[in-house]
């Protein structure tokens, strides 16, 4: 079972101010496509190879998450990605061709992504948000959750992929460890995942101030929680679902949380060692048990910067930090 405030987990950058309730507090939507794709042949959507696509785009960490496991589960000929630009526009997100994207949609040359929503649903009047995984044949979006696509991943496709890649083999969401991830998921959710928007999108002080220090507090219990473990990734020695949805935030924290959402009293580069040494190992790593680099093939420094920094109606990219992540050693 899943957290209920995950469930409200949606695109990052979204118009972020229009989302503060009473007192400043920054609110997050519920996801509204909520189908599922299952292996059994006679489900309402049942896994095909080539009969659905991920949506998404390079700025997004819900989106990030979704790539991530596209990429360590070896969907890549299974699953299409499409990526549209990372720009928020006062449409909406755009296909404009930058940094990896597409000029348009190449399944219907659409130039909106409000567009492949109305095509799913005419009547549609919520956020066109990414991740949003579509199904050729019907015609429709079959979610928009993105903790909901990476656990269909985890399984629904293992027909289609190498034997060496398929959950039995190599579980993400082993069940000895279900209830610790699904434990650590929900206050990384909350304080840490959504937390550093509660932080930047924050309208009053006492809404930044009563969330500042949440975000912090937990990034002090991962740090003990890596001490105590001494294993290099936060449940044991293989990436598990932990892992992969910690990893989009921490990635993006020195080089745009820190000065853009103002989560400035510590960088985890300086202050969180271990936790530094976690992000470190999983973006160098290129070896099996990365799939030869899930995670440093899907991170793209500049969408995240650039994205965030006009997002917030801002127009200038910060510069820092000169280096965005430092090596192994």
């Amino acid at each position: 079972m899943e957290s209920k405030t995950e469930a409200e987990s949606k695109d990052v950058t979204e118009v972020v101010f229009k989302a503060a309730e009473s007192y400043g507090h920054y609110q997050r939507k519920a996801s509204q496509f909520r189908n599922w794709v299952s292996a059994d042949p006679e489900a309402e959507f049942p896994a095909e190879s080539g009969r659905y696509v991920l949506y998404l785009n390079l700025g997004c960490p819900w989106a990030h998450r979704t790539n991530i496991v596209h990429k360590l589960k070896g969907l890549e000929d299974v699953i299409q990605v499409v990526v549209m630009g990372y720009v928020l526009t006062p449409e909406g997100w755009i296909y404009d061709g930058s940094e990896g994207s597409e000029p348009c949609d190449p399944l219907y040359g659409f130039t909106k992504h409000s567009q492949l929503y109305h095509k799913a649903d005419p009547t549609y009047a919520g956020r066109f948000t990414v991740p949003a995984l579509w199904d050729r044949k019907r015609e429709t979006i079959v979610n928009n959750e993105s903790s909901e696509i990476i656990r269909m991943f985890y399984t629904a496709f293992d027909a289609f992929i190498d034997p060496s890649l398929r959950e039995i083999s190599k579980p993400l969401l082993p069940i000895d460890r279900l209830r610790d991830i699904e434990t650590m998921n929900e206050w990384v959710y909350d304080t840490v995942n959504n937390g550093v928007y509660k932080c930047g999108f924050a309208s009053t002080q006492e809404a930044y101030d009563t969330n500042i220090y949440r975000l912090f507090e937990s990034l002090d219990r991962l740090e003990s929680h890596l001490a105590a473990n001494k294993t290099p990734y936060l449940f044991g020695d293989r990436i598990t679902e932990a892992d992969i949805r910690l990893f989009p935030t921490i990635v993006r924290f020195d080089v745009a949380y820190y000065t853009l959402f103002k989560c400035n009293l510590k960088m985890i580069r300086y202050d969180y060692p271990r936790l530094h040494g976690w992000l470190r190992n999983l973006y160098w790593d290129t070896s099996e048990a990365t799939n030869g680099g899930a995670f440093h093939s899907t991170t793209h420094f500049t969408p995240i910067k650039a994205g965030y920094t006009y997002t917030l109606k801002q127009t200038v990219v910060p510069a820092g930090p000169q280096i965005e992540i430092l090596p192994l050693n």
